[in-house]
């Protein structure tokens, strides 16, 4: 049972990782979201610099960029930057250790299992369901909370509190895009845990026929 376990363990750490991402790099959200929450019209910024500044963020968390953060067309503050390197320190853990890990893992646990009832997929299926069950609750409950409590547990200074006068890019990340961020990664999630569930129903089938 504690190969099962692992397992699913391991494969809940990759849909988790793997939604959070998925999300990261899913630029057509933001896009979206410019018209969503008229950022042109509240920023006075036009919708081509919006994206050029925004896609030089994304660019920067990726795992595959070296170098310093730099908006085109934006300043930025000396505390701005070190709360976007914390950022991007965790966003690259994500992609070279948490996502890594999780799939080797899986694949490690699959494969050793290979032979039994895959017990480990609804396990996996339970703890994919339960995480995204309990952060729903908090974001329904308080959004604006739960977004503060988010950035204290992970950031040890309020450089996240930006000044929009010495870190204008702040103007173009409205809190509402965070929230469908949010959002996204949990409807990831539960899709990891459906499409578990359901493998799991169809494998059981084949033993039981």
């Amino acid at each position: 049972m504690f190969k099962h376990f692992f397992t699913a363990l391991a494969l809940t750490l990759c849909i988790i990782s793997a939604s959070v991402v998925i999300t990261l790099d899913f630029r057509p959200l933001y896009y979206a979201d410019i018209h969503h929450f008229n950022l042109t019209e509240e920023t006075g910024y036009s919708e081509e610099m919006i994206r050029r500044n925004y896609d030089a963020l994304i660019d920067y968390n990726s795992v595959f960029y070296h170098g310093e953060l730099s908006f085109p067309d934006l300043p930025m503050s000396t505390e701005g930057r070190i709360h976007f390197i914390e950022v991007k320190n965790i966003f690259v853990f994500i992609q070279a250790v948490l996502l890594p890990v999780g799939f080797i893992g899986s694949l490690a646990g699959i494969f050793l299992l290979k032979k039994q009832k895959p017990v480990y997929l609804k396990l996996t299926s339970v703890l994919s369901l339960a995480i995204p069950a309990v952060l729903g609750l908090l974001i329904a409950a308080n959004w604006d909370r739960f977004f503060v409590l988010f950035h204290k547990l992970f950031f040890n200074n309020d450089y996240w509190i930006f000044d929009e006068t010495t870190d204008p890019v702040i103007r173009i990340l409205p809190d509402g895009f965070f929230l469908h961020c949010a959002l996204m990664i949990l409807f990831l999630i539960i899709l990891g845990s459906v499409i578990c569930l359901f493998c799991y129903r169809r494998q059981i089938s084949k033993y039981e026929g």
